[in-house]
């Protein structure tokens, strides 16, 4: 897919929970980014990540520098979600009428679910609530993915590829295949690029 520029700043939150690969991806989305001629400003939250909390990553996306890496509230243009829930919590706060959604439909229940003390709202619930709350969504099954090629992390990558056949942001395969080439073995750049093939194969 040839690449797609725009001229005002374009917000974007990457979100899931510890231990899914948040980090790395926002990471590789804003080096793409810079590859491509913009300026990245980026900013993090997490909540114990490292024992599946809540992370966060703010891109805030331009041709010029943008004083605060937080995005404001209702502020997101894109939202990606690497856990449903997790997109879903993120849309609450900083979507509006125009954002568009890309989420990962595999559940990462808390402790709290697998206990029985809460409750985990169905799928059905969650995508009703995108198709009410947001310009548009895409729902894939990048867990899946990831599993297929040996490894559910790769289920971060798999959601780049899906990222980049929406067109909602400016790189596509050749620019991920220019990163990943700077910093990947050959085994794992080759899994890696089979990654992001399978999710630019779910968007439709």
């Amino acid at each position: 897919m040839k690449e797609k520029t725009f001229t005002k700043t374009r917000n974007v939150i990457l979100t899931g929970v510890g231990g899914q690969g948040n980090v790395m991806a926002s990471r590789t989305l804003a080096h793409m980014l810079v590859d491509a001629g913009y300026v990245v400003t980026i900013g993090e939250t997490f909540g114990m990540s490292q024992r599946g909390g809540s992370v966060m990553s703010h891109l805030r996306i331009s041709h010029d520098s943008v004083k605060s890496p937080q995005i404001p509230r209702g502020g997101a243009d894109v939202i990606v979600g690497l856990e449903p829930l997790e997109a879903l919590r993120v849309l609450t706060v900083y979507g509006n009428p125009q954002v568009c959604v890309l989420y990962n439909s595999r559940p990462v229940y808390p402790i709290g679910v697998i206990t029985g003390e809460l409750s985990y709202p169905s799928g059905k619930t969650i995508r009703d609530a995108f198709e009410r709350l947001s310009a548009a969504f895409w729902e894939i099954d990048a867990t899946s993915a990831g599993l297929k090629l040996g490894n559910p992390v790769l289920s971060n990558i798999v959601m780049i590829g899906a990222l980049a056949k929406t067109g909602l942001l400016p790189f596509d395969r050749r620019r991920f295949e220019k990163e990943i080439k700077k910093t990947l073995s050959v085994d794992k750049y080759n899994v890696n690029m089979k990654a992001f093939d399978a999710g630019a194969a779910m968007i439709k």
